[in-house]
């Protein structure tokens, strides 16, 4: 947290609320100059499971990763100091991850709530789908098209974050490319299907002004990725989709050296073009490419679905179709 006294009193007072009362709060003060440390030491002197570390201004992930270093616990609930957790989000998370132990990081579905009347506007589809994905089957088909998971819902266990090596400090969003590694690694994610979080949003979010969390930093982690598993070998791509997303996917590959054989497309007024020295075919000339990597770049509501059932008909391997944004 930096400057959080507007919103702190709530968020700890949900902690304290929390049914699993067997916990400890690591409160990480990211260079405050309001009364947050006012409210930290406070909370402290009335709840001994508070423990605050004061830091100079360093950001996100220095606290992050100072958290993680004083935190004692095997399971570490992540949580920013603007929202609110349910009463039962611990207990619930905690229970999850007690009977699975394949599952190394679980979220839960959130609630937004805005700080002003326009705010939620924009992060509404978002929360949203995020909220379908529950399995772990869900959260990966699905992994590179937006984070499946929320950072603040986030129960995780703690070695595994530490064989992690922690949060990755770079020009790129954090969270993303965490779950990006853990999944690499072999790890397994879950959600809770209750709503265990109010996940406030206001025009002055990181994700929205900082540009480490900018739609090209991920898109470039999401190509990475693939350069790192189904890409590799110099193997060629088929993009579904010639609207903006495609175009802003094809543009990207071929800038990191990548071949774009052909775009796949249902607008009959495009089949048969060209676009960027691409042809573009039908959905059926698809299955003229079956040894490239199909990427469903599209953003449209439905249309991944679609996408799916298609290349599925036409006897395209379900790991050879792979769907991005």
């Amino acid at each position: 947290m930096r400057d959080a006294e507007e919103t702190l009193p709530a968020c700890l007072a949900s902690l304290a609320a929390q049914t699993l009362a067997d916990h400890e709060v690591v409160a990480v003060d990211d260079g405050s100059v309001d009364g947050t440390p006012a409210i930290l030491a406070a909370a402290a002197g009335v709840d001994p499971r508070v423990r605050f570390v004061r830091t100079p201004p360093r950001g996100l992930v220095a606290a992050l990763n100072t958290a993680l270093g004083a935190a004692r616990g095997t399971l570490l609930a992540r949580m920013d100091a603007d929202d609110v957790a349910h009463p039962e989000r611990l207990a619930l998370q905690a229970a999850t991850l007690d009977a699975d132990a394949r599952c190394a990081i679980l979220g839960c579905r959130v609630r937004l709530v805005p700080a002003f009347p326009a705010a939620g506007g924009g992060m509404g589809p978002y929360v949203d789908w995020l909220n379908g994905l529950l399995t772990h089957a869900d959260i990966v088909r699905d992994l590179l098209v937006e984070s499946p998971l929320a950072h603040p819902s986030v129960m995780m266990r703690a070695e595994v974050l530490r064989g992690l090596g922690g949060y990755r400090d770079f020009d790129g969003p954090e969270d993303y490319d965490l779950w990006l590694r853990a999944y690499e690694r072999g790890w397994r994610f879950g959600k809770r299907p209750e709503v265990l979080l109010d996940w406030r949003d206001r025009p002055a979010r990181l994700t929205r002004r900082d540009p480490r969390y900018a739609p090209e930093r991920f898109r470039a982690l999401k190509i990475e990725a693939l350069e790192r598993g189904r890409l590799r070998g110099g193997r060629g791509l088929v993009v579904w989709g010639a609207g903006p997303v495609g175009k802003g996917w094809a543009r990207a590959l071929r800038d990191r050296g990548h071949r774009v054989a052909a775009f796949v497309e249902v607008d009959p007024r495009k089949v048969g073009q060209r676009v960027h020295g691409s042809p573009v075919v039908d959905v059926s000339g698809a299955a003229a490419f079956p040894a490239e990597l199909h990427l469903a770049a599209v953003g449209r509501p439905g249309a991944r679905e679609r996408i799916r059932g298609a290349a599925r008909a036409l006897g395209l391997p379900a790991d050879d179709l792979v769907a991005v944004a």
